[in-house]
């Protein structure tokens, strides 16, 4: 799978996803206020859950490992 993350300003104020498995592609998009309600709903600060976020979403060493996601 190849996942593409984009946004304009910061990953806080919404972002594009597109999800290929080379042969077929998903695209999404997540808005400013669903990031807002899901860190509320985890009772999660904003800011922590938008930095969780950019650690899973965005590649980066310290990232590695640490996340897994299930395609369903």
């Amino acid at each position: 799978y190849f996942l593409q993350v984009s946004w304009e300003k910061d990953l806080g104020t919404g972002f594009g996803l597109l999800l290929s498995d080379c042969r077929c592609a998903w695209t999404g998009t997540v808005s400013e206020s669903d990031i807002s309600r899901e860190a509320a709903d985890i009772e999660m600060d904003r800011e922590k859950y938008v930095e969780e976020l950019r650690k899973a979403l965005i590649a980066g060493e310290e990232s590695a490992g640490r996340y897994n996601f299930v395609i369903s």
